[in-house]
């Protein structure tokens, strides 16, 4: 598809209206207009990336992505798969497959990072591809449970490895508390300083999980090889061992909410994303591989805790401790990138009138949203409170991957829409320019993708039947609260934007 670069016409033309409301037009500054010439290619005409600053480049998006994935479970899930499957050679295998399907889907998001480079990401995409309802619902479930539900489990478990590792005897809520704030007011401090921080608590993190397969490997020995298991393989056990695989590579679509500021959006998200994903396969698979060679399948299927059982071979208690503060910098880093990414989806809900109108409010100083940021802290210290948000966890399970699939689908409507406005585009003669990034194999990689997401839903729901019913509970709670908040009336998209450019 090539896209052409016209000058703004009279907006009477109905011709010009059809190609800019599909999106499928960029317009160019001319006759007194004067868009920054990153605006998006997709959707309304905003000035919601001109209200915010773009300041991340390359490499602080490959941190957010791996950010965004790499929380405690690396050094516990290994486990998990192994009381799945059974040999070496199967543990691993679902690693890399689980590997291989989160890369299908950062080539997904990454397409849609290059045709939509718009603030709040999978919103932005499910609000142009079908309607604002489906969006704010996302938006809803997110705020709500998703995003603080998984913040409080895991602000909680940073707070008990803290105090494991001080000493401290402070309640476990008081330090959670305390994290949240300190990093809530660095996010607040500009998006670069937030930035900042989340790439050096990745980079802590890619030396901890270094240590660890150096330890494994070098100093913690070589398990012996385990009689052979007579359980053949079946694809019920692969099957069930993919859930907490796929699971463990979730979180590289968040990058996409901070799509407004990143430097040159079109090309930084999408490489970004591939390489953050590429680059946390590697280190998934070295350490199951690490854990596997040094405990072999049967003591790492009966050890809880087989990044700590590795490194106390490896070191003594010293390697023990070492894990612990390995996970309490994970913890850190993961709270990290959620405050910087997440907020914007309410941001952009409250830029469409869909919220309240604070929510969309910018510091005029450090350019970001103070009050969305604020909002999403307060909302997980009282779900870290309530004690309830591991119950919270298991009601958003089926939900996630429902939006993963449904957010995968919009390829297929842009892309449909690209027939129409080509014809429009080749009659006016223009040469144009093409979609930096497409998804390879496109349209069975992305059938599959969805297909995998679907069936991930109905696992969920035939195995915590009573959970996901409470779960979509939540979720159609939302439609009265959007049917409310849309019929005040919303105002134009990016209405109460800085008139600025972007620096």
């Amino acid at each position: 598809m090539r896209f052409s670069k016209v000058r703004a016409p009279d907006p009477a033309r109905k011709t010009h209206n059809s190609q800019v409301s599909r999106g499928l037009v960029q317009i160019v500054p001319g006759d007194g207009m004067s868009y920054d010439q990153q605006t998006p290619t997709m959707g309304k005409m905003t000035l919601q990336d001109r209200r915010l600053s773009r300041q991340l480049g390359l490499f602080d998006v490959t941190m957010v992505v791996m950010g965004g994935i790499i929380g405690a479970g690396i050094f516990i899930n290994p486990y998990v798969v192994a009381q799945q499957v059974h040999t070496p050679a199967q543990i691993l295998a679902a690693w890399v497959f689980g590997g291989v399907i989160g890369l299908a889907g950062a080539f997904i998001w990454a397409e849609l990072a290059a045709r939509m480079p718009e603030v709040g990401g999978q919103y932005a995409y499910l609000r142009e591809a079908y309607h604002p309802a489906i969006a704010f619902l996302y938006g809803w479930v997110l705020l709500l449970v998703i995003q603080t539900g998984g913040m409080a489990a895991v602000s909680i478990t940073f707070a008990r490895y803290f105090l494991e590792l001080s000493g401290w005897r402070v309640s476990d809520w008081v330090t959670a508390a305390v994290a949240l704030g300190l990093l809530t007011l660095i996010n607040c401090l500009g998006v670069k300083t937030g930035g900042r921080t989340q790439s050096a608590l990745m980079v802590m993190k890619v030396v901890a999980i270094a240590m660890l397969v150096i330890g494994g490997l070098v100093w913690a020995g070589h398990a012996a090889p385990a009689p052979h298991d007579e359980r053949a393989w079946n694809w019920g056990s692969f099957g069930a061992a993919m859930v907490p695989v796929l699971f463990a590579y979730g979180g590289w679509q968040t990058a996409n909410f901070v799509a407004a500021e990143v430097q040159n959006p079109k090309k930084n998200l999408p490489r970004g994303l591939v390489m953050g994903v590429v680059g946390v396969v590697v280190l998934y698979t070295t350490v199951s591989w690490i854990c596997v060679r040094a405990l072999g399948p049967v003591a790492l299927a009966d050890t809880r805790t087989p990044a700590t059982a590795v490194m106390r071979m490896a070191a003594g208690d010293r390697g023990a401790t070492f894990i612990a503060a390995a996970i309490a910098i994970s913890t850190l880093g993961f709270l990290s990138q959620a405050l910087l990414t997440a907020p914007r989806v309410y941001f952009a809900m409250a830029d469409d009138g869909l919220f309240f109108r604070a929510v969309a409010w910018v510091d005029p100083r450090t350019r970001v949203p103070v009050v969305a940021i604020v909002l999403q802290s307060v909302w997980t210290i009282v779900i870290a409170l309530s004690g309830r948000y591991e119950q919270i966890l298991n009601y958003v399970v089926s939900m996630d991957f429902l939006f993963f699939g449904l957010t995968a689908t919009t390829i297929f409507v842009f892309r449909h829409r690209e027939i129409p406005a080509s014809r429009e585009i080749k009659e006016g003669g223009d040469h144009g320019e093409k979609i930096m990034s497409r998804v390879p194999g496109h349209p069975v990689t992305t059938v599959l993708f969805v297909a995998i997401c679907c069936w991930v839903v109905a696992n969920t729901i035939y195995r915590y039947p009573q959970n996901s019913l409470i779960g979509f509970a939540i979720l159609l709670a939302g439609m009265p609260v959007y049917w409310m908040w849309s019929r005040k009336g919303s105002p134009q998209r990016g209405s109460h934007t800085d008139q600025g450019k972007n620096k």
